[in-house]
């Protein structure tokens, strides 16, 4: 059985529960509100005896590159890499640290901050990418909100490219008096990528019209599994939304808006659930990166830090 660790806030007990050998995968985050306690997460009840794959439940976490590398295959500075495909894939997807156990540094009542280094936790896939990598999330609860904060570092003598992305698996409907097709799921964004067979071809495209725009999609009615851009921003933050109006509930995912500018909507075959992914850069950025486009891909300097953040927060609807 795997182990878990959860931490809570006692004033309104809020309480998460993430899985250290999982990925640091939190599986698990609810809310007492309205008198029923909120399932904001989606995961399997066995999800520890029977762990699934290791991308399909909770809020994976994607780096240092989310979705997908095209074969599993890029350039960088002259020299090749090559990345292990996905079983089943023809491409490397998510990453290296969502399916390989991390490391507990710290741990409190409300928080737990995990780490996971490339060259420690995963040697064998050391020689995969340009640097090595130290990635460190803490996760904390506080009243009815999931705080994320992320740390980057880059160990190595080399330059260091980096993606950053979530995979959160919200669970619908919010309430148990609603229905799933009572609940809307959003994203205010302008642009598409245009994909073919799930890769970026380069082109953005507007969304011209507001019935284009996937800001409130009754859950349902539509499919997807895209990539957008040009996301709406006050300056500071971007967000996607669930609205359960029914259960007068809502649970917004506000994201650093510095760092955090493509979404991916996905709604996952036979699930009540939808995931709203935020990405600091496009799919297979690796390979785009070489066509000079505004890709998001970030480089981090020899001995560098680099800090982001995002929250999950669950609140009533006001009448």
């Amino acid at each position: 059985m795997t182990n878990a660790i959860t931490i809570h806030d006692q004033q309104s007990g809020a309480r998460a529960s993430i899985a250290p050998d999982l990925g640091f995968n939190c599986f698990q985050f609810q809310v007492d509100l309205n008198g029923e306690t909120v399932q904001v997460i989606d995961s399997p009840e066995d999800v520890l005896t029977n762990p699934p794959r290791p991308s399909s439940f909770g809020i994976p976490v994607l780096f240092p590159f989310p979705n997908r590398i095209r074969a599993g295959q890029f350039q960088w500075e002259g020299k090749d890499y090559h990345v292990p495909l996905s079983p089943g894939h023809p491409n490397a997807i998510h990453g290296f640290c969502y399916d390989r156990p991390w490391r507990v540094v710290e741990q409190s009542e409300d928080s737990v901050t995990g780490q996971f280094q490339l060259s420690i936790d995963d040697p064998q896939r050391a020689a995969c990418w340009p640097a090595d990598f130290i990635l460190s999330i803490r996760y904390r609860v506080a009243e009815n909100r999931l705080e994320t904060q992320f740390r980057i570092e880059n160990p190595s003598p080399t330059a260091l490219p980096w993606g950053l992305g979530t995979h959160a698996y919200f669970r619908l409907p919010l309430s148990a008096n609603s229905q799933p097709e009572d609940c809307t799921f959003g994203v205010d964004v302008h642009e598409e990528w245009e994909l073919e067979e799930s890769l970026p071809t380069g082109r953005r495209l507007p969304l011209e019209s507001s019935a284009d725009r996937p800001r409130a999609v009754t859950f349902g009615t539509r499919t997807f599994d895209n990539v957008y851009t040009g996301w709406e921003t006050d300056g500071e933050t971007v967000r996607t939304s669930v609205v359960d109006e029914k259960g007068g509930l809502e649970i917004n995912q506000v994201c650093d808006g510095r760092v955090f500018r493509e979404a991916v909507i996905f709604t996952p075959a036979n699930r009540n659930a939808v995931c709203l992914e935020p990405y600091s850069c496009v799919t297979d950025a690796m390979n785009l990166h070489h066509q000079d486009l505004n890709t998001g891909l970030q480089i981090l300097d020899p001995g560098e830090q680099f800090q982001t953040w995002l929250a999950i927060q669950v609140s009533p609807i006001y009448a």
